[in-house]
């Protein structure tokens, strides 16, 4: 009995130290947050160990054990018809709102998840329920594309997937099936899904032939750019729940097929040194000193290596594609860019990528919208369901299906 008194109180003091984390005051819900944080990171450390035994690849596990705790049974209610299509090879899910009057067309959202290229699915309820609610709010036709994952395939095989789905939807004939108006299509995304989307618009963008073009994007959180880990945001929130740096450089590695023993030259920006020939006609393009608002630089300093490895560039090329990469894309084909809506967190690592695609896109006389979010956190606005109900979810999620509802 007295060695269950002693063992308990350790118990929870182990527990409270692993839970526990500083975050900044402004942070909603943050013990939410943390208790998040910790499930994933469990659930993590348990899925390298997987990875190390050599039993299976850990995102592999690691996207079992999510879609098998949160995948959907039943494919359509009694207000939105879900069904599942293949768009050109490319699996997709389609949510289609019931006729309202006299109405003959109807808008529309071809959406791409997040997850790091490598996570989640449009078929778990995470997905479901955003596109569901998009779907009944806008009164629009939702396409959430089903792209294949990492370590199945890796770069460029995800944007493919994703730019397939879409030209495939675009086709005059498709749209017509579906009941869409071809002049009120936007194309968006989250996270890694913002990626997608940002590179399949600029990809749109110089199609000549391309009968129907997307009306808007709208890019929730995204990552679009490994050209520099050192950005204010990456410094500020680097040990930040959901996302802390490491794991979003590991989320790069495993994109482009790399290996992570990379991981600290590209912590250390030493794949865009001074000396890395390859590099030096982006740095212009990525110059946060001049893209980012000084509440954001806040008191940063840039980090810039004169001698680093342009191996790792000969070894990924890829972390110099504007596939891969969109915020490197060149003025003339920002200039071609739609209407665009971008939302950041003030506590993510990729606040500076999205806020910097905005100046950008700005300055190439594209019409922006900036939606900034000072007590958010990366990946917030699918939580929004029990019991990952955190009321910046729901605040992020209003604010971008107003902002769709005002402008397609």
């Amino acid at each position: 009995m007295r060695a269950a008194w002693v063992l308990l109180p350790a118990l929870a003091a182990l527990s409270a130290y692993y839970v526990y984390l500083p975050l900044p005051s402004a942070v909603s819900d943050p013990w939410k947050l943390m208790l998040l944080d910790a499930t994933f990171r469990a659930v993590q450390q348990t899925c390298h160990l997987i990875h190390y035994l050599r039993l299976s690849h850990h995102l592999i596990v690691l996207n079992y054990l999510i879609c098998t705790f949160d995948k959907l049974k039943s494919v359509s209610s009694e207000d939105i018809k879900i069904t599942d299509a293949v768009f050109d090879g490319v699996e997709v899910r389609v949510f289609e709102p019931p006729a309202k009057g006299d109405e003959s067309l109807k808008r529309s959202v071809v959406y791409i998840h997040g997850g790091g290229w490598a996570l989640a699915s449009a078929r778990t309820s995470l997905y479901n329920n955003l596109c569901r609610i998009m779907a009944e709010s806008l009164n629009a036709v939702v396409v959430s594309v089903e792209y294949r994952l990492v370590p199945e395939v890796c770069f460029p095989e995800q944007y493919h997937d994703a730019l397939r789905a879409t030209k495939h939807f675009l086709q005059p004939d498709v749209l017509a099936e579906y009941s869409v108006d071809p002049s009120r299509v936007a194309i968006s995304g989250d996270s890694a899904g913002g990626n997608l989307a940002a590179a399949v618009c600029q990809q749109l963008s110089k199609d000549e032939d391309l009968p129907v073009r997307p009306k808007l994007q709208a890019l929730i959180y995204p990552v679009l750019q490994a050209f520099d880990f050192n950005t204010p945001s990456y410094q500020q929130n680097r040990n930040m729940p959901v996302l802390p740096r490491h794991v979003m450089i590991n989320y790069w590695i495993d994109y482009l097929n790399g290996d992570y023993g990379l991981a600290h030259e590209l912590l250390v920006n030493n794949h865009t040194a001074l000396n890395v020939g390859r590099a030096l006609s982006f740095r212009a393009r990525l110059n946060w000193t001049s893209l980012l608002p000084a509440s954001f630089q806040k008191s940063y300093r840039p980090v810039v290596q004169p001698t680093g490895s342009a191996a790792i560039v000969e070894r990924l090329p890829a972390l110099l594609d504007v596939r891969a990469v969109p915020l490197l894309a060149d003025d003339a084909t920002l200039a071609r860019q739609p209407r665009t809506y971008v939302l950041t967190c003030e506590n993510d690592v990729l606040r500076d990528d999205g806020a910097m695609y905005a100046r950008r896109l700005e300055r190439a006389g594209v019409p922006v919208t900036l939606d900034h979010f000072h007590d958010c956190f990366h990946g917030c606005m699918i939580f929004t369901v029990w019991p990952t109900d955190f009321s910046a979810g729901v605040q992020t999620r209003s604010s971008y299906i107003k902002w769709l509802d005002e402008n397609l």
